[in-house]
């Protein structure tokens, strides 16, 4: 079982920053390929991100390519940059743990999510 705690979420202005973690417990951290989702009201959920296990490999969605950045490191961590951030980035963001890099959502484990709220 593996338990994902998202943090950093919060309310910004359009073009500013915030920096998403999830930090994950479990020994077997850098088996897992780990992906950010986001979910608007009244919208199904969508792929942001993902790194894989390794870190080398990463896909991101076409929306944030160039804005935001994931990345991971030995302290069971993921991030998520986040820059340049507009209005319709407003969501509420998941993390997940999963066996394959894939941007479906189909991984194995979730969070609670955190919200972000971006104003114009």
């Amino acid at each position: 079982q593996v338990q994902l705690v998202e943090s950093g979420g919060g309310l910004v202005q359009a073009g500013g920053s915030l920096r998403l973690s999830c930090a994950a417990s479990t020994r077997t951290f850098g088996t897992y390929a780990m992906g950010w989702f986001r979910q608007a009201p009244g919208k199904s959920r969508e792929f942001v991100a993902a790194i894989g296990w390794g870190g080398g490999a990463t896909l991101y969605a076409d929306s944030v390519k160039g804005r935001f950045t994931i990345s991971r490191d030995a302290r069971k961590t993921v991030s998520l940059q986040m820059n340049s951030l507009k209005p319709e980035d407003t969501a509420v963001y998941y993390c997940a743990a999963g066996s394959q890099l894939v941007t479906t959502p189909v991984y194995d484990y979730w969070g609670q999510g955190t919200q972000v709220t971006v104003s114009s």
